[in-house]
């Protein structure tokens, strides 16, 4: 007994020493990270400043009453994402959406994959020498696609390329799954067939982490999952000006290559918040692949973040720019809004603009006021500012439809281009006039703006 006593602590000892830690609390290794600036966005250091309005209410809105808040630090969009950015949302749902509906016909129609016509998309398991021992118990535990039935745990074919002219079609079951895409033949007018944009809807799901926190259950309870029509409303262009004639706006400005660069509007809240869950998938898929770690989510401001980074670092200024003027000091506007008593024109611009026009503030951010209004995460209400938390502070109630909108747009007058004027809409409301730009959280707190210099 005594001789295996002590075998058990030499074998403990030389373990020890091949672990190189010496029998000593070293602390566990996480996997290995590096602070990555995302593509476009710009650091916003966390500190403190005043919230609300640090001149008088000429609107007597009472609802922005100072108060100190301190933010911690993140990343934000430099601009308003664009068109282009946007149609690449919608591509890869489109995509997608394609490949999913003609994997599912070639395996309806006994179509392995590689067997040629619409067998070449397949789903990649469905030849079961193919299957991953995971693919095979997920497919025999929660049958074609998981719990949800979507198809989402099956491999799709991305290898090969969409065919879209008609003409190249590789069989007639093909083509049908193509016409169902398309919208029916009765709506064509001008000789167009184009894509059925009421198909395109991105189902993604989210943790609703502030209940789960705070009250005890499963925690399935608190697991969200939500289908979103991803497509932007462009008929905003027309229902929002009555007797105004804006049909080229709404036929050209989301898909035509003029308008990539300017800011994405007629979208939704709900919208913006299904983009910004699209844009961390999309990065993550690419950093597993390369065996990388995942990257912080991508999600909507909240509404003292928007403020703090509107403001780039100026305390108690009145725009991003400083102010108390909308023109500098040759006498051009700073600004694309509604100056003059409705001369739309005055600022260089009739509609919106670039998204990187004019000067960005302080910390590198362009069109903070004016252009579009932006979406914030935060939902509206007058009195939050006395009772939210100098510490982070957001207000997000799920039953509230009412969700801020910050920055004025094109067609505001200069109030509201105001960096502590507030504003809303409702969430599932879309507008010619309004935008959004997305933030990522920064990992560590070693970054502050008004961190004392030790130095």
């Amino acid at each position: 007994m005594k001789k295996f006593i002590s075998l058990i602590a030499v074998l403990a000892i030389l373990s020890s020493c091949g672990r190189g830690d010496r029998g000593q609390l070293v602390g566990a290794k996480g996997e290995k990270w590096n602070p990555e600036k995302p593509l476009g966005m710009t650091l916003v250091p966390g500190g403190a400043f005043i919230m609300g309005k640090s001149d008088d209410d000429i609107a007597g809105q009472r609802n922005a009453p100072p108060k100190t808040v301190t933010v911690r630090s993140f990343y934000m969009d430099e601009t308003e994402i664009t068109n282009a950015e946007y149609r690449q949302f919608v591509d890869y749902v489109k995509d997608s959406i394609v490949r999913t509906e003609l994997a599912i016909m070639a395996e309806n129609m006994g179509e392995a994959e590689g067997s040629g016509g619409i067998g070449d998309y397949a789903f990649l398991d469905s030849d079961e020498a193919n299957m991953t021992p995971y693919e095979e118990y997920m497919l025999n535990t929660y049958g074609q696609g998981g719990p949800s039935d979507t198809y989402e745990n099956r491999r799709l074919n991305k290898d090969i390329d969409i065919i879209w002219d008609t003409e190249d079609y590789p069989d007639v079951y093909y083509a049908e799954v193509m016409d169902m895409m398309y919208i029916p033949m009765e709506e064509v007018y001008n000789g167009q067939r184009t894509i059925d944009v009421e198909k395109l809807k991105f189902t993604y799901s989210w943790m609703d982490v502030q209940n789960a926190a705070r009250e005890k259950g499963n925690r399935s309870n608190f697991i969200k999952r939500e289908e979103i029509s991803i497509y932007p409303d462009t008929t905003v262009w027309i229902r929002d000006f009555n007797y105004s004639y804006n049909e080229p706006m709404h036929n050209d400005y989301f898909w035509h290559s003029a308008f990539d660069d300017y800011p994405v509007v007629g979208v939704s809240w709900k919208q913006a918040r299904a983009f910004a869950q699209w844009r961390t998938l999309y990065h993550n898929y690419y950093r597993r692949e390369k065996g990388e770690h995942n990257v912080p989510s991508y999600r909507l401001p909240t509404e003292g973040e928007w403020e703090y980074a509107a403001r780039g670092g100026l305390e108690g200024a009145t725009y991003p720019w400083g102010g108390p003027y909308a023109k500098n000091d040759r006498g051009c506007f700073m600004a694309n809004f509604k100056p003059l008593r409705g001369d739309y024109a005055a600022d260089q611009a009739l509609y919106t603009v670039e998204a990187k026009s004019y000067d960005p503030n302080d910390y590198g951010l362009y069109n903070m006021a004016g252009n579009v209004a932006e979406w914030v995460d935060s939902s509206y209400d007058p009195a939050s500012y006395q009772y939210m938390s100098s510490m982070n502070p957001t207000v997000n109630n799920p039953d509230d439809m009412r969700k801020v909108v910050r920055g004025g747009s094109w067609k505001d007058v200069a109030y509201f281009l105001q960096v502590s004027s507030r504003d809303y809409e409702y969430a599932d409301s879309a507008r010619s006039y309004i935008g959004f730009r997305t933030v990522q959280d920064y990992l560590g707190t070693d970054v502050t703006l008004n961190q004392p210099n030790n130095n």
